[in-house]
């Protein structure tokens, strides 16, 4: 695998050889942290499950949460996904876009929650999917398309 660049740039050939990196790096962490902008312009970051395929970083939230308001009000976002505690783990991406909510009848979105459910399975398993369904009655799936990515690697070796 190739380093991955540590600076942002506006997405082009080099930079989507850097997301291909990053989502091969970072598509098996759990959690990505998602900043989006508040109505006074402050902003808030909450931990979502995502899961990142070749056309974007596919994320769900709850319809009407804090974060649905936002996006529909800005698109605007950044998400952080990261791995490694010790300083000589830690690497990770920050990743800029613009956030579209995708319909149910989206075709994205079957493809999105078939690699979600494929992801999240042990944890969806047995009591954890109707714990799910119980707090979360109207679940949307938005999806980022990167066109920043900034990133940096303290660790020694990352997974492939």
């Amino acid at each position: 695998m190739s380093p991955l660049r540590s600076e942002a740039r506006s997405l082009d050939t080099a930079v989507s050889d850097d997301i291909a990196d990053a989502m091969r790096t970072f598509r098996d962490v759990r959690v990505a942290h998602v900043g989006s902008i508040l109505a006074d312009g402050a902003p808030h970051v909450v931990p979502l499950w995502f899961v990142w395929l070749p056309d974007g970083v596919y994320l769900t939230s709850r319809k009407r949460s804090q974060l649905w308001r936002n996006i529909t009000r800005d698109p605007r976002v950044s998400l952080v996904v990261r791995r490694g505690e010790a300083w000589t783990e830690q690497a990770g991406v920050l990743v800029r876009g613009r956030a579209e909510l995708l319909g149910r009848e989206h075709p994205e979105v079957k493809k999105a929650l078939s690699a979600w459910f494929e992801k999240y399975r042990s944890e969806l398993s047995g009591l954890g999917f109707a714990a799910y369904t119980e707090q979360v009655h109207e679940p949307v799936v938005f999806v980022v398309r990167p066109d920043h990515l900034a990133s940096w690697i303290h660790a020694r070796e990352l997974p492939t």
